[in-house]
């Protein structure tokens, strides 16, 4: 049975520097540097259970049972940490419907969604980058090697460029960069369809809240309004 080589064998600085190197600077020139400082921040986000709205709808609950005690007004002093519910409260606060607090739910998760999408395409291009650059380190350690044809010494390490830059890019690609790119996706998934959960109780609490049309004449802005002058002038 043969013996699996040793592992410092599959180490080559020079075919690793041109993998990593050149799908870092191929990467980063395609993409904004904004989505590129979100992709690099979006690791942290992977070991993190899936986002999940059951906090948010206890808290909204909560929210609701104050309003009803103590005036819509007085949610303006709740500590909301998730920024679309805050934006929410607030406009739920300044006296918005249901239907204009739905919208600026709808536009934030939107937006959100498409921010999460930018994030996951920098690891997808950089997924079909690595194996470009394997290829092109593949070359380089070619073109040593026949430039050194006549050096056996020189010829070894060539080899070893042109054959180990192939393998980073497959395996860059492949066990790296495409894995994350699916997590992420996958998270912004979840995360959307979760999201979804908080806009009904947030609709009916504006909806609840909302202000509500004078009767009898009264105009809440400019007092009682005047009615005909029935006064004879005969």
């Amino acid at each position: 049975m043969t013996a699996f080589p040793p592992l410092h064998q599959f180490f080559d600085a020079a075919a690793l520097a041109i993998v990593l190197g050149g799908t870092l600077i191929a990467t980063l020139l395609r993409t904004p540097w904004r989505d590129a400082g979100r992709a690099m921040r979006a690791l942290a986000v992977l070991p993190r259970r899936p986002f999940s709205a059951d906090p948010l709808v206890e808290q909204i609950a909560h929210l609701s049972r104050m309003a009803k005690r103590q005036g819509v007004l007085a949610l303006d002093r709740s500590v909301i940490t998730d920024p679309d519910m805050a934006e929410a409260v607030a406009a739920i606060v300044d006296g918005e419907g249901a239907e204009a607090v739905t919208a600026r739910l709808n536009l934030a998760r939107a937006a959100r969604v498409e921010r999460h999408v930018a994030t996951a395409d920098v690891w997808t291009g950089a997924a079909e980058i690595a194996p470009a650059m394997g290829m092109v380190g593949t070359l380089i350690g070619l073109a040593a090697m026949f430039a050194t044809m006549n050096d056996p010494q020189r010829i070894g390490g060539a080899m070893a460029i042109a054959l180990l830059a192939t393998l980073y890019g497959a395996l860059f690609a492949n066990l790296v960069a495409q894995p994350i790119a699916m997590r992420l996706r996958r998270a912004a998934r979840i995360e959307a369809f979760e999201r979804t959960r908080i806009v009904t109780p947030l609709a009916a609490l504006a909806a609840r809240e909302a202000p509500r049309p004078s009767r009898g004449g009264t105009d809440s802005k400019s007092g009682p309004k005047s009615g005909p002058n029935l006064v004879s002038v005969a």
